[in-house]
């Protein structure tokens, strides 16, 4: 019994349990993913060979600059994350430890959750178009194709809506959007043209720098997140709104006017 153990025995016995569990967690599954800084892709330019953006029904404009859509890339639904990942990740400034369902919030196999992913890219698309036409006030007879392989999800909106902007209007006045600059950012988009918010903007903020970005695009409401682990030489840019996003680029490549930060 446990009670005729000398002291240190005593202990010992005791911290077997304890080791045990602490083994075994160390490496059991645990409901998380980890996420890095995924790819990044110029909707003003192509992607695998075709066009991100195509236009019809209405005169187009060359364009300097970028604009490009940003993402992170995530563990699988179906990946086992042990108690050591988690910790290494936790420390990482280039990685993230993120709930799974935050980052596959419908559940579900792999096919399922690829099929969801492709259809909110497909609603995200269908919306950021009907959005940059509003705002441009162009009628129905202009016809926009986006095609963006190997991306899911609803992130890319703002910026598929700048990015038909940009090939319709420009800045209202002859000049590009983007100044020339290479602009990243992310964020979803309404019809009507709001921005919303998105997850893992920290590390969609160092894709976008390390692919030349110096100026970054991010909803007003993820800027605290965003400022976490920025990279020298890229500026925040907060919006609300697709007119806010329009404004604050248009400021930037004028050289005049309010620019807004985080």
């Amino acid at each position: 019994m446990l009670s005729r153990l000398t002291r240190p025995k005593a202990v010992a016995v005791c911290a077997l349990p304890v080791v045990a569990l602490l083994a075994t967690a160390a490496f059991a599954p645990l409901p998380f993913s980890l996420a890095q800084p995924g790819l990044t892709a110029n909707v003003l330019g192509e992607n695998k060979g075709d066009p991100v953006i195509t236009i019809s029904g209405a005169p187009t404009r060359d364009t300097s600059g970028q604009l490009r859509m940003t993402t992170i890339e995530a563990t699988g639904p179906d990946a086992t994350v042990s108690l050591g990942d988690v910790l290494s990740g936790w420390f990482a400034t280039d990685r993230a430890v993120m709930p799974r369902d935050s980052v596959y919030p419908g559940g579900g196999s792999v096919k399922e959750i690829e099929r969801h992913n492709a259809n909110e890219m497909k609603q995200s698309q269908d919306t950021a178009t009907e959005a940059a036409l509003g705002y441009l006030h162009e009628k129905g007879d202009v016809k926009v194709t986006l095609k963006l392989a190997d991306v899911g999800g609803p992130s890319a909106g703002l910026l598929f809506s700048l990015g038909i902007i940009d090939k319709l209007d420009g800045d209202g006045s002859g000049g590009d959007l983007t100044g020339g600059r290479v602009v990243a950012g992310t964020g979803t988009i309404d019809a009507d043209g709001k921005v919303g918010a998105v997850g893992g903007v920290s590390l969609k903020t160092q894709a976008a720098r390390r692919d030349g970005a110096t100026v970054f695009l991010v909803p007003k409401a993820e800027c605290s997140d965003a400022k976490s682990e920025l990279p020298k030489g890229l500026r925040l840019v907060p919006v609300t709104t697709l007119q806010g996003a329009v404004n604050a680029l248009v400021a930037l490549e004028k050289d005049k006017g309010s620019v807004p930060s985080c």
